[in-house]
């Protein structure tokens, strides 16, 4: 699979509703105090206050996500050190046990999808319109975007849990 074309496949598999995977008779192993701003499931892997990213709000319409339907992402934050070339994001993509995706991508190439591009720095605001596959097979997807600096200083972490049915 292009790394292009995974990518709003992992955005929108980051985002998916956790209470779409746990309904109301299981409670999830997520630290909820690492939960990320707004109307997603999104979780910050570790404490964020050491990232350089701040991650202000995250907004999913509609939340759940529904594969082959049309998804909105909006979100709002702030770079606190300018971000240069050569930024990566390490991507993986488990389905159940069996890894789908584990790779690394430029930031920088990846940021244009938003209309973006390096140096990164400073408030950053951004829409982004996906079409979810139809194909998307059913089962639970563990997803994980941990991305960093040329000089590998982390930007941000983020991991989600999502269940297709």
């Amino acid at each position: 699979m292009k790394l292009t074309l995974s990518v709003p496949l992992l955005l929108s598999t980051l985002v998916a509703s956790k209470s779409f995977l746990f309904g109301n008779q299981q409670q999830p192993l997520v630290d909820d105090s690492l939960s990320v701003p707004g109307d997603n499931p999104l979780s910050f892997c570790a404490n964020p206050s050491d990232y350089i990213l701040t991650i202000e709000k995250v907004d999913l319409d509609p939340n759940p996500p529904e594969k082959g339907k049309a998804l909105q992402i909006k979100a709002k934050g702030n770079f606190t050190q300018k971000i240069e070339q050569d930024a990566y994001i390490n991507l993986s993509v488990k389905y159940g046990l069996i890894t789908l995706i584990n790779t690394q991508a430029d930031l920088c190439e990846q940021m244009k999808e938003v209309d973006e591009s390096c140096p990164l720095e400073g408030a950053k605001d951004f829409t982004k319109d996906v079409t979810l596959p139809k194909q998307i097979p059913r089962g639970t997807y563990t997803v994980l975007a941990d991305v960093y600096t040329k000089t590998d200083v982390q930007i941000t972490c983020l991991r989600a849990i999502v269940h297709f049915s």
